[in-house]
């Protein structure tokens, strides 16, 4: 800025900045970029992608949100990108690849009017119009119904795409089982809280080794040898305090004048510790899970009584067996009863691959259980685990919300055809944008198409021309290259996740559009001796894309 000849310094020297088209352009271009990169993983048909990290640790994966944390990204714009694949993971565990996939088509149709001179805050009053009528009819095409059927195809559709191959109906049922068994109902609503489901992870055997238990797996072992590998009907004693002798919180010495008074003093601790094992064992408990450590000569005793017991089990994990067993935790050993404990059917110990686990199995009605993933390798196991996270949420908000919709484009078909001709009836310049946002919504099923090799140009155009006849549930048929009936094939997806992946995608490409300035603080150069990038250039600024 100059007033007369004299420049007045504004921003910090080295800042750089971007104005106007010139911002929104790069801003746009950021967003396609990512989506891009994540949009060949979309449907059953995607491709995998293989990131390597700083230190060479591998993943393989076609998980959106997976995909997209483990990539360095650097640019602001990309970062929001970023964001929405995690809000969606963390709401509904699936649909992340479709929320960044139609965030960034939102921006390309959106830069076309940029083109035509349609102004940032028109086009995005125009898409938040379009998604409050999509979201009026998703609801009156959504159908209703809960039962384990309508279940097991939500499981096996968000399975479809994961690299679980032959193992998809197996694992879908065992899917639909742990979350019946961890189903609640509350003031007249269901409510599954998939945090109650343990899932557990060890490589080796086979994908289809993986087993569902009507209980908790904790991956630890017994601390004795002595002690039994298998309790049958097990009365658990949940103790979250150390069966250890207490130390003083301020420094203690104690000395003992006669040699003789030595054994008295140990014999005392030896006495405390038989003291707190007559406690376990009066109460009827024949299994002790202990939060913190218990001593060896604890150890020696609980062994001795035929007491099996573990110890550091993990804070969670108490509370999962609580919900699982019934049984209450408790501090002080004064409060042990028989009221307190929980039961099971059987507390074993397994060997499973190289460790050992204990697995607490056939609880009576348990709130908690588990499921432990087998496979031949880490990174078979590790993508099987993110593919039942995901389908485990996905079937608990169908559970709750009751409702489901027809998968494989055929929502988004309907959407773009109701939302062109709802465009006709709003006018103005929002016209054009709400028939931005129809045009959008057609990258979904263009997307599937084209990762499954169809052409997709004339399977849209097939896809149109059935939704005109008001074919709700026609789809993209991968398996027969072309278009079909997703009610026959038995392709749905929950309500919840499309409605949450169009509000996703609205909210972040309208926070982009609105942006006509970018200011980048110049990087901070590294101290001297901590090499030498960025010392002595000019700015640093904006990171490079």
């Amino acid at each position: 800025m100059m007033t007369g000849q004299v420049p007045i310094l504004v921003l910090k020297e080295g800042t750089q900045r971007e104005q106007g088209k010139n911002a929104q352009r790069n801003n746009i271009e950021a967003a396609k970029a990512i989506a891009d990169a994540v949009r060949t993983t979309l449907g059953p048909k995607g491709m995998d992608k293989m990131l390597v990290d700083s230190i060479g640790d591998i993943i393989i994966s076609n998980d959106g949100a997976t995909i997209l944390k483990e990539m360095d990204v650097e640019h602001p714009t990309a970062k929001m990108i970023v964001e929405v694949s995690k809000a969606q993971d963390t709401a509904v565990g699936d649909g992340t690849t479709t929320a960044v996939v139609l965030s960034g088509e939102l921006l390309k149709q959106a830069e076309t009017l940029l083109d035509q001179g349609v102004h940032p805050t028109v086009i995005s009053n125009g898409y938040r119009l379009a998604v409050n009528e999509a979201r009026k009819i998703i609801d009156e095409i959504a159908e209703k119904s809960t039962d384990d059927a309508t279940l097991r195809k939500i499981a096996l559709t968000a399975l479809s795409g994961k690299n679980t191959g032959l193992s998809n109906d197996f694992l879908a049922d065992l899917v639909v089982k742990a979350v019946n068994a961890v189903a609640e109902v509350r003031d007249g609503k269901t409510i599954v809280d998939t945090a109650n489901i343990k899932v557990d992870k060890k490589n080796g055997g086979s994908v289809n080794d993986t087993q569902f238990i009507s209980g908790i797996v904790i991956d630890k072992e017994k601390v004795h040898s002595k002690m039994p590998d298998v309790v049958k009907n097990a009365k658990i004693a949940l103790i979250d305090s150390a069966l250890e002798i207490k130390k003083t919180e301020i420094e203690a010495k104690v000395q003992i004048s006669d040699p003789s008074k030595i054994q008295d003093f140990l014999n005392q601790e030896t006495n405390t510790f038989k003291q707190m094992v007559e406690k376990i064992k009066k109460s009827g408990a024949n299994v002790v899970l202990c939060q913190k450590g218990i001593d060896d000569v604890a150890q020696h005793y609980l062994a001795k009584e035929g007491i099996y017991a573990v110890r550091r089990v993990k804070k969670s994990d108490m509370e999962k067996l609580a919900k699982a067993t019934g049984a209450k935790i408790v501090t002080d050993l004064d409060d042990l009863t028989p009221s307190v404990l929980g039961e099971a059917e059987t507390v074993e110990e397994r060997k499973i691959g190289d460790d050992r686990m204990t697995f607490v199995m056939g609880c009576k009605n348990p709130k908690a259980v588990s499921i432990l993933i087998r496979g031949g390798t880490d990174h078979v196991v590790s993508e099987v685990e993110r593919a039942l996270n995901d389908a485990i949420r996905v079937v608990a908000i169908t559970k709750e919300d009751g409702k489901f919709l027809w998968g494989g484009g055929a929502v988004e078909a309907e959407l773009a055809m109701r939302l062109a001709k709802y465009a006709n009836s709003v006018g103005g310049r929002e016209q054009l944008a709400i028939e931005a946002f129809a045009k959008a919504l057609e990258i979904i099923p263009r997307t599937l198409a084209e990762n499954a090799g169809i052409d997709p140009i004339n399977t849209l155009i097939k896809l149109k021309a059935e939704h005109e006849k008001g074919h709700i549930s026609m789809g993209v048929d991968l398996d027969n290259n072309g278009v079909g009936d997703m009610k026959a094939k038995g392709v749905v997806d929950p309500l919840r996740v499309k409605t949450h992946a169009l509000e996703s995608a609205v909210e972040v490409a309208t926070m982009i559009l609105r942006i006509d300035d970018v200011i980048a603080s110049k990087k901070s150069t590294p101290p001297s001796g901590q090499g030498g990038q960025g010392q002595g250039m000019p700015g640093g600024g904006m990171p490079e894309y």
